[in-house]
């Protein structure tokens, strides 16, 4: 009788161990689950900040001009000089952070108060041969940009872009906060296309 005595209680000692062993398990297990879920919500937030101070940092500190006019296409003027090719990113990336309408499309010309820009180095130059010619159909100014990557960046894409128009939205207020940017960079447009018509 001792034996047997001993036996279940060695067994109910095995039992007890087992079971301790095994809620800690599962309170490790919930717990490392609770970190990882804390750790991805907080990977979040720096994410979201991260967003945010971009968004706020000086359009400077953002934005490389890659000016190399060895891939130009022949007939890329008016080519706006690097430091107007910064201004005219800023303004693009502007009327995009501000949802005005980036029109990769440039079948819809007609809009009044729009800016066409063109990257000069695309391949082959079929691609937007015939764009300044439908812009001057339509008296819609325009401009080329050295670099296809630059235009896609300033689009905020991963894409090189060849051609955007900058359509801003005039009713709302709210969205147009860059006017006087794009304003001159319009005016800008005008005084090199009238340059360009004096050679």
């Amino acid at each position: 009788m001792p034996k047997e005595k001993k036996e279940t209680k060695v067994k109910k000692e095995k039992k007890e161990k087992k079971e301790k062993k095994e809620k800690k398990e599962k309170r490790e297990k919930h717990a490392s689950k609770s970190e990882e879920s804390l750790e991805n919500v907080i990977k979040k937030e720096i994410i979201k900040k991260e967003m945010e101070e971009q968004k706020e940092l000086p359009k400077e500190s953002t934005m490389i001009v890659h000016y190399d006019l060895k891939a130009l296409v022949p007939f890329a003027r008016p080519l706006a000089s690097k430091e107007f090719c910064l201004e005219l990113m800023q303004t693009i990336r502007q009327g995009e952070l501000k949802n005005a309408r980036l029109n990769f499309d440039i079948n819809v010309l007609a809009r009044d108060n729009s800016l066409v820009v063109m990257a000069g180095d695309c391949s082959p130059i079929d691609v937007i041969s015939h764009i300044p010619v439908l812009c001057e159909e339509n008296d819609v100014p325009y401009v080329f940009i050295p670099s296809r990557a630059d235009l896609g960046f300033s689009c905020a894409t991963k894409r090189p872009t060849s051609v955007v128009m900058v359509a801003p939205d005039f009713k709302n207020e709210e969205n147009f906060d860059y006017k006087d940017q794009f304003d001159s960079c319009l005016k800008r447009v005008k005084e090199l296309e009238q340059e360009e018509l004096v050679f």
